[in-house]
């Protein structure tokens, strides 16, 4: 879910133009130079021949990193869209992993099953709690495609547990971790389970909360047992690396950095609903999901490259802001920050259809539920206006950004589920592919 994840967006009816603004009017400039430079896709069918992607080619160029997004999770749309890409990305470019919106500490028993461990069926079993974010079918494309591949593709998460719904993911690996490397810091693991385990959701959405409900002597507790804990990780560094060597260190000090994180951010997430919010707070699961790309990154083969799936407001390279108000300094920002042109951000929206709005439900079992929403037509200044005006009717758009003219004329605000994120969208994405329609995906029972 984007930073702030989506659930947690005022509903449309709630939000406003930032004070002072109106809608922009439709950029036509820049709609003559998307008319000129955007091209047209054949097919969203994953298994269709691939020669219409090619002009992607030239357009991510050498970067190693490569992000497919979306505005809003669970679009029938969307997925066929990264299937398809990350087919091309895979058969024709040579990239090597595929890194998603995903918890890092439970992903690396996906990794050994897209290699080819255990039985098919284990995929169900392995992601049953996630959120049904269009993860299995990109797994079973890379399981398949690994069965004849010279170089496997693996597979890498990057984001904290639960999608920030549960510290216990991560917790749970890092106390067996211990058991070997430090059993004498057992305890402050254990102490920490005990606590998360009394507001572990599936979500954030369902976890802050009951979080919230914790006395807040024991909020406090489990804070100050994760920052204990983690000063003496890396004060024993020596110690745990003779005991289990350098990767279980490594592995099991990301795991619980991801705790950690996950507890700030549970803590951000219950002040937002509070009122009582700090300006960017959720950012600490922002940096978190960059680091982990970049942790990926240095370990794998030199050549490696890699495809990163997460929604357009993790991916894009601007400060995330609604109303005026900044949510958060977006996994995107930070990953330009670090590779400069060697990460591309590719945005993907839509012109018209319907969207899955996320409200707020506590007793749903992920905090929230999706409403099938239908959207109005494209507001001037958007770039879904933009595609709308350049390209044919009900063709698939693709363009590179990083080539457009900056000034007044460019589109400021994009798509996220039925509202619009306020931002320079040229400088926020690399590219854009946008879609004459999409629609709630079946089977979405939340």
């Amino acid at each position: 879910m984007p930073s702030q994840p989506q659930p947690f967006q005022p509903q449309p009816s709630q939000r406003s133009q930032p004070s002072g603004r109106q809608p922009s009017a439709d950029r036509a400039p820049f709609t003559h130079w998307l008319r000129e430079h955007a091209t047209t896709l054949t097919t969203l069918d994953p298994d269709a021949p691939l020669d219409d992607l090619e002009p992607l080619r030239d357009l991510i160029g050498d970067a190693h990193v490569v992000g497919i997004g979306e505005n809003s999770h669970f679009i029938h749309e969307f997925g066929l869209v990264r299937r398809r890409l990350l087919r091309f990305l895979v058969e024709r470019c040579g990239f090597t992993v595929l890194a998603f919106e995903y918890g890092f500490s439970e992903a690396f028993a996906l990794d050994t099953w897209v290699r080819g461990d255990g039985p098919d069926g284990d995929l169900e079993r392995l992601t049953g709690a996630a959120l049904p974010m269009g993860l299995q079918e990109p797994l079973r494309s890379l399981r398949l495609h690994n069965r004849t591949a010279a170089r496997p593709v693996g597979f890498a998460g990057i984001d904290i547990p639960a999608a920030g719904g549960s510290l216990l993911p991560a917790l749970h690996p890092v106390a067996d971790h211990l058991r070997e490397a430090d059993p004498e810091a057992l305890p402050l693991a254990e102490t920490a389970i005990g606590i998360a385990g009394r507001f572990a959701g599936e979500s954030g959405a369902a976890a802050a909360p009951a979080w919230a409900r914790l006395d807040a002597t024991e909020q406090d507790a489990l804070t100050a047992a994760l920052a204990r804990l983690l000063v003496r990780f890396r004060a024993t560094e020596p110690l745990q690396v003779a005991r289990t060597g350098r990767y279980a260190y490594e592995v099991a000090l990301r795991r619980l950095e991801a705790a950690s994180q996950a507890d700030y951010t549970i803590r951000a997430m219950a002040a937002l609903f509070a009122g009582t919010g700090l300006p960017a707070d959720t950012s600490s699961r922002e940096i978190y999901m960059a680091g982990s790309v970049l942790w990926h990154l240095e370990r794998a083969e030199p050549d490696a490259r890699v495809v990163l799936m997460a929604h357009n407001g993790h991916l894009q390279k601007e400060p995330v802001a609604f109303d005026g108000y900044p949510t958060a300094l977006p996994m995107g920002q930070f990953l330009h920050h670090a590779l400069g042109d060697d990460y591309f951000a590719l945005g993907v929206s839509c012109v018209g259809g319907r969207t899955a709005e996320m409200r707020l439900e506590e007793g749903a079992r992920f905090g929230f539920t999706v409403d099938d929403t239908e959207l109005e037509a494209p507001e001037p200044g958007s770039i879904e206006a933009a595609f709308a005006g350049a390209v044919p009717a009900g063709a698939i758009g693709l363009a590179g950004l990083r080539s457009a003219p900056r000034g007044g004329d460019m589109p400021d605000r994009t798509r996220i589920q039925s509202a619009y994120m306020h931002t320079q969208v040229a400088d926020a994405f690399d590219g854009m592919l946008c879609v004459p329609s999409s629609r709630v995906a079946d089977g979405i029972d939340i």
